[in-house]
């Protein structure tokens, strides 16, 4: 640790949020002050789209969803982070 970081006591949000963007905290810690975390519970942000596709198509998803015993919504975000993270 470089020097002692000393946080203010804040009025509002705006107020901390200043202080934290004016800050350089290369000033006060160095990368082996650090230590690796973990969140468990943190889930990602998820948000609301529409697509359309073919009938058929959403008839098969959910039949295999069915089989799967999983929601089709469910099974459509794997088979789209499948698509996403496979190598062409």
């Amino acid at each position: 640790m470089k020097k002692l970081l000393n946080i203010p006591k804040f009025k509002n949000e705006d107020e901390e949020r200043e202080f934290w963007w004016k800050l350089d905290l290369s000033e006060y810690f160095e990368p082996s002050d650090f230590e690796r975390v973990s969140f468990p519970d943190l889930k990602p942000t998820t948000r609301s789209i529409s697509i359309r596709i073919p009938e058929y198509l959403l008839d098969r998803v959910k039949e295999k969803a069915n089989e799967l015993a999983i929601p089709y919504q469910s099974l459509i975000k794997q088979y789209i982070k499948k698509g996403v993270f496979t190598e062409i």
